[in-house]
């Protein structure tokens, strides 16, 4: 159980990087990870009852299959979430998409002291499997990276330079 989730975060993050690797100029937060099967969902009550626990204050809540799996697509404020739950209605993963201010003020510091001249244009929070995983989207006047954080610590994944 352990190693198939560890394999689909894995396959998240590879998917995350491929997919930024083929659009330089995308950002994290317009990717999507997974691809819904349909749009018309019948959301098993179990999995309705946890995702109203978790999330009472959501708002325009769109669910979608994942295979087996439904994927919950909404917002709370100007934040917005993706959660997978499987058929049980366990948490697999959550996914929060935001800007600067939804990082830690440590963990913002970190970031501006290792890329001092860059802007934080958009932050994804990524829980799955007790893991907690920062990516975030930067850019200069001249280039753009896309930095991984865990346990505080800091690692380039891609750095673009700017098409003139």
């Amino acid at each position: 159980m352990s190693t198939k989730i560890n394999l689909r975060f894995v396959g998240l993050l590879l998917s995350a990087f491929i997919a930024s690797s083929a659009f330089a100029q995308t950002s994290v937060k317009d990717l999507q990870f997974v691809v819904p099967d349909n749009s018309s969902v019948k959301v098993y009550g179990n999995v309705q009852a946890a995702f109203d626990k978790k999330f009472s204050n959501a708002e325009n809540v769109v669910w979608d299959n994942v295979g087996k799996h439904f994927l919950a697509k909404f917002s709370i404020g100007a934040i917005k979430y993706r959660t997978l739950f499987n058929p049980k209605g366990h948490l697999i993963y959550k996914n929060t998409y935001g800007d600067e201010k939804l990082l830690p003020t440590s963990l913002r510091k970190n970031v501006k002291r290792n890329y001092v001249e860059y802007l934080i244009t958009s932050v994804v929070l990524v829980e799955e499997a007790n893991r907690s995983i920062w990516v975030i989207n930067l850019e200069d006047d001249t280039n753009y990276a896309i930095a991984r954080v865990e346990n505080d610590e800091i690692e380039e994944v891609k750095q673009y330079t700017k098409s003139k």
